[in-house]
């Protein structure tokens, strides 16, 4: 099958049939890209999460852009991208088109209610997976302790987070790397 077709097909499923946004679309992603197809390494896989999560704009659109560009440069980002907005786009028209029919509706409000505790699952799955492949340790722990606990109860912004850990991971580099030649 075409490259370009095949991941078209696999953005615009996921896009199509998950519930809960970005987050809840990472696991199917992996699972599609690296787990089924092969087609990006899980540490490759991370560090594109990683930076989808540091850019601006909506996390399933950019990781779909990595991805894509990943395998087929510009014509595969915009391929992925296209394959990921199109399902929101159309099922949101068609909300539009028919949501004073259903606005009101209790069984819609309860089957929402059901999908909630879901979305969360699809959530923490890729958390504890980005955890075990960050190599966490008893040394190194208290990063993400601390970064949760600044953003949570601080209120910190994430970036500000990106940015002190990356500084950070730059900073402690620069030393092991002086350790060594002296």
């Amino acid at each position: 099958m075409n490259i370009y077709l095949e991941s078209f097909g696999i953005f615009f499923k996921i896009g199509a049939f998950t519930i809960g946004g970005g987050y809840a679309m990472v696991p199917l992603i992996e699972n599609e890209i690296v787990t089924k197809r092969k087609w990006i390494a899980q540490e490759d896989f991370v560090d594109l999460l990683a930076i989808a999560q540091s850019s601006p704009g909506i996390l399933a659109v950019n990781i779909s852009i990595f991805i894509g560009y990943k395998l087929r440069g510009i014509r595969g980002s915009l391929i992925t991208a296209l394959g990921t907005i199109l399902p929101s786009f159309l099922i949101i028209l068609a909300i539009a088109l028919f949501f004073h029919s259903f606005k009101d509706n209790a069984t819609v409000e309860r089957i929402f209610r059901g999908i909630r505790p879901g979305v969360v699952a699809l959530i923490a799955v890729p958390t504890f997976k980005m955890g075990r492949s960050a190599k966490i340790n008893r040394y190194n722990i208290w990063i993400p302790v601390v970064s949760a606990l600044l953003i949570w109860l601080l209120g910190f912004s994430p970036i500000w987070i990106i940015v002190a850990a990356g500084a950070g991971g730059f900073l402690w580099g620069r030393y092991q790397n002086r350790m060594k030649d002296s």
